[in-house]
């Protein structure tokens, strides 16, 4: 598929905090004809290098088709691209230093500009997304509640857990350390005497490959290093080679102030932190109206069952439906295509789901 992309101008965009992003733009990629039911299905944690190259948008592009549930003879699809990830205004293609701190909810407003505005849609029939785009699916259904008539959040949350505030620590640590920085805290950027300043090739690289080697130690999950995927279907000859050439190369194609913007807003990410639910969750949920398909991974390192169990608990009754991926693929199973019999899994239920 191809990987064009358009952007709409969002003029100077003020954020939830007060701050606000000049020039703001939105990149923003369409399937199928607009008189066709639409589905919004935001993008995730993705960055490359820089604008120039291949764009981000298309990488989820692996759920549609015309075999697929989204399918778009059947639907108007709309890919909206997270600020911070390359192809949207980020700091990888503006002169913003330091980057203003985004959050989903900045996304998810954006996205309803653009989809309401530029694309001139009133309703949508779906919103989903993997990951971060399960956040921001969660996002859009206590935004704006009465929006969609069904959201489907695979391996992802309406509320960063502690220990994926943790985990996510652990990523920003190991980037920053190459600039002689540390932390400064959960989702409170990080602290050095370069805050805001150019990394050098050196300090890119060194970094990325830390972030690169952690990631890789919570992508996957256990049995699926323990039963060897890497090798058996991915390929790769060794686990050292698996570091190298997929994670590290992975790492490098980013660009590590885009990762850390990106990462504030999946470490922030909670849709009670908003009117007028004002922290308290169960509310939230509860005043989630589409019909909720809600698909963690069994063996999901960064966003266990349990956390979709109780958000499911916490929806009205007759809102909520948990599925789970019976995979050993971990986060990776709700993404990015590489495993197969999940793809078809995700698709069969989707099909289903949209059916009803």
């Amino acid at each position: 598929m191809s990987s064009d992309y358009e952007t709409y101008d969002l003029g100077d965009f003020t954020l939830k905090s007060g701050e606000v992003l000049p020039s703001a733009k939105i990149a923003y990629k369409t399937f199928g004809d607009p008189s066709l039911p639409a589905i919004i299905y935001p993008t995730c944690s993705k960055s490359n290098v820089d604008i120039d190259q291949t764009a981000v948008i298309s990488d989820n592009e692996w759920l549609i088709g015309s075999s697929k549930t989204l399918n778009p003879s059947k639907y108007f699809i709309i890919i909206p691209a997270l600020f911070g990830n390359s192809e949207s205004t980020s700091p990888s293609n503006t002169s913003l230093s330091p980057f203003p701190r985004i959050t989903f909810y900045d996304n998810v407003k954006a996205q309803y500009t653009l989809v309401t505005q530029q694309l001139h849609i009133s309703h949508a029939f779906a919103v989903l997304g993997w990951s971060m785009g399960a956040g921001q699916t969660y996002q859009w259904a206590t935004q704006y509640p009465s929006f969609m008539d069904k959201i489907a959040p695979f391996c992802g949350s309406a509320k960063t857990s502690l220990h994926n505030q943790v985990f996510l620590e652990g990523v920003k640590t190991a980037l920053v350390a190459a600039k002689g920085a540390s932390s400064a805290g959960i989702a409170n950027g990080y602290t050095s005497e370069h805050k805001g300043g150019a990394w050098t090739k050196e300090e890119r690289e060194t970094g990325l490959k830390a972030l690169g080697r952690v990631y890789a130690g919570w992508g996957f999950s256990q049995a699926f290093y323990r039963e060897r995927l890497f090798e058996s279907v991915l390929g790769f000859k060794d686990l050292e080679t698996f570091m190298t050439d997929f994670w590290e190369t992975w790492a490098l194609s980013k660009h590590p102030e885009n990762m850390l913007t990106m990462l504030y807003t999946w470490q922030s990410g909670d849709c009670s932190a908003q009117p007028p639910y004002n922290n308290n969750f169960p509310a939230a949920m509860k005043a989630i109206k589409a019909k909720a398909l809600v698909l963690p991974s069994k063996t999901d390192l960064y966003f266990p069952p349990e956390d979709s169990e109780y958000e499911v608990e916490c929806m009205e009754k007759g809102i909520g439906k948990l599925e789970v991926f019976p995979s050993i693929w971990g986060h990776w199973a709700g993404g990015p295509g590489q495993s197969t019999d999940d793809v078809a899994w995700l698709d069969a239920k989707l099909k289903e789901f949209f059916a009803e």
